[in-house]
């Protein structure tokens, strides 16, 4: 008999899937699903919605179908360039947990994981963790990047896991949501996580003196409910962002208010590197368009660029 389910955890060759009586099956996937997307690394994201079938065993099941997704969030794989990763499908808005001390925020981070998300229109809110280490210059570059990222749409929270700060405000916007959780090994995503959910008691690590870098606490994405309409999707901690998978105007299109500036251009297919009446180096120009996140779309312009030129050597 088939049942509908949920992935709630994905362990690589292994899927918990929970059905609508609460029961949580382990499952594997028929070996053909795998040939339908030879880019990806894995066929079955957590929150997908599935059919199943027990096996003998009651508490196992085979994965005979993958419902459409309403939208997913892809990266490139970690392990292999030319596949890609599928964090999660079909949730409501994004948490990216960032830190500008300890460690410190690394250029364009931002911006690329919010190239993952923008182009299937997945609200994303941005949370800046560990406030209560910030310095007086620490809170200058917050208030800064603030500005830039509440103006063209995106939501701040500011927290600090330890004095539970911010951790109600950040609940509110949870609730009635599928939402995925991501951030860079050590910005305290695990320990926000604690602080939304105590039950859980989830592993921390603290940082390592010698790199200033976190340790991987998440190895495989899973799903946690908040409340019986609220969910968590924690993800693995991200070390880094690249997107060999796209083209130039992909990146072009997903800086929001670039794209949104760009009808104005001269030519539709302007890159905003030069080209003559461009509207947004104007714009740029003008304080209407952010200098940082104009220098991280150049930066991710030029990275794509070079990837996709050695891609093209590499097959002649």
């Amino acid at each position: 008999m088939t049942e509908i389910g949920t992935v709630i955890k994905s362990t690589g060759s292994w899927y918990s899937v929970r059905v609508g009586s609460g029961e949580t099956l382990d499952s594997r996937i028929q070996g053909k699903f795998r040939l339908h997307d030879l880019d990806l690394t894995n066929p079955v994201a957590v929150g997908d919605l599935v059919d199943i079938e027990r096996e003998e065993e009651e508490a196992v099941a085979t994965i005979r179908h993958i419902h459409p997704r309403t939208n997913y969030v892809v990266r490139q794989s970690p392990h292999n360039k030319h596949q890609l990763h599928l964090l999660a499908a079909n949730i409501d808005q994004a948490c990216l947990i960032v830190t500008i001390r300890h460690p410190k925020l690394k250029p364009g981070f931002i911006d690329r994981f919010l190239m993952m998300t923008e182009p299937y229109d997945i609200p994303v809110i941005l949370i800046f963790n560990k406030i209560d280490l910030y310095k007086s210059a620490d809170f200058q570059v917050l208030e800064y990047l603030e500005d830039v990222y509440q103006g063209i749409g995106y939501q701040v929270v500011k927290t600090s896991a330890t004095q539970k700060t911010g951790i109600r405000e950040l609940k509110d916007l949870l609730h009635g949501k599928t939402t995925l959780i991501a951030g860079q090994s050590g910005v305290g995503k695990t320990s926000v996580l604690n602080a939304l959910l105590p039950d859980l008691d989830l592993k921390t690590q603290i940082l390592s003196d010698f790199s200033g870098k976190g340790q991987h606490t998440t190895t495989f994405a899973e799903m946690f409910s908040m409340d019986d309409t609220s969910y968590i999707i924690d993800t693995p901690g991200i070390k880094t962002l690249s997107f060999n998978h796209l083209e130039l105007l992909d990146v072009a299109h997903n800086f929001r208010e670039i794209f949104e500036v760009s009808k104005d251009c001269k030519f539709s297919n302007c890159l905003h590197r030069g080209e003559p009446k461009c509207a947004v180096e104007a714009a740029v120009e003008a304080g209407i368009i952010s200098e940082v996140r104009y220098g991280n779309y150049l930066d991710l312009l030029s990275e794509v660029e070079e990837q996709n030129y050695w891609e093209r050597k590499k097959d002649v």
